[in-house]
């Protein structure tokens, strides 16, 4: 069985497809624990700041 050019690009379409799906669920994971990180530190800071100096 010879691959066509058709069925190579096919192919190529699809692992493409399949590693571009993968990339955004890491990307999206990691802008979501970012957020989640800059929201600790600014309630953090705030915090500090509402804290009287002794």
């Amino acid at each position: 069985m010879d691959a066509t050019p058709l069925s190579a690009l096919v192919l190529a379409v699809t692992f493409s497809a399949i590693a571009l799906y993968f990339l955004y669920f890491v990307i999206r994971a990691g802008v979501r624990d970012g957020i989640l990180q800059a929201d600790k530190k600014r309630s953090q800071q705030a915090e500090m700041s509402r804290q009287p100096d002794l």
